[in-house]
């Protein structure tokens, strides 16, 4: 592993590791085209996951369609949560506001049609990503670890915050 690049390495005891981690990521988005498309791109992605693991069929009864996705959102909201507790309540409500949407798009769409909503803002998302990382000039960070595909949406969580003046 690359320590120059790896934020948890680079502990001065000053900074708390998810302000490590964003100091990284933001490294590798500083364009402002750039950070236009992944506040837009960035949440888009990350519904069209959850989305699709909406989608995943679960076997008996006990369950509920979009337990992998519940189960998914959970797993990764613990990560959020232990990184900041500001972040993980944020985080929470994105998740639920997803799940919320998932569950309308579910009844008014099908399977079917959730799926192929989620495979087509899945593609246009990532496309409009690469895009971004082009006008940049710099890799995707997740190219260099991929805990960084879980540190880009608290990242624009973080911008928000910043915006509103929420202490994360």
């Amino acid at each position: 592993m690359n320590t120059a690049r790896d934020p948890v390495a680079a502990d001065d005891g000053a900074t708390r590791p998810i302000d490590r981690w964003f100091a990284s990521y933001s490294d590798d988005h500083r364009n402002d085209t750039n950070q236009a498309i992944h506040v837009v791109a960035v949440p888009a992605i990350l519904w069209s996951v959850v989305a699709l693991l909406w989608c995943i069929p679960v076997p008996g009864a006990l369950l509920q369609p979009g337990a992998w996705a519940v189960l998914a959102m959970f797993v990764a909201w613990l990560f959020y949560y232990r990184a900041s507790r500001a972040l993980g309540l944020g985080m929470l409500l994105v998740f639920l506001a997803i799940s919320a949407l998932n569950w309308w798009l579910r009844a008014r769409l099908d399977v079917r049609g959730l799926l192929v909503a989620a495979v087509a803002v899945f593609v246009v998302a990532w496309i409009a990503q690469f895009a971004g990382h082009r006008i940049e000039g710099r890799k995707p960070s997740f190219l260099t670890d991929l805990v960084y595909l879980m540190i880009g949406p608290a990242w624009v969580l973080a911008k928000l915050y910043r915006r509103l003046r929420i202490a994360y």
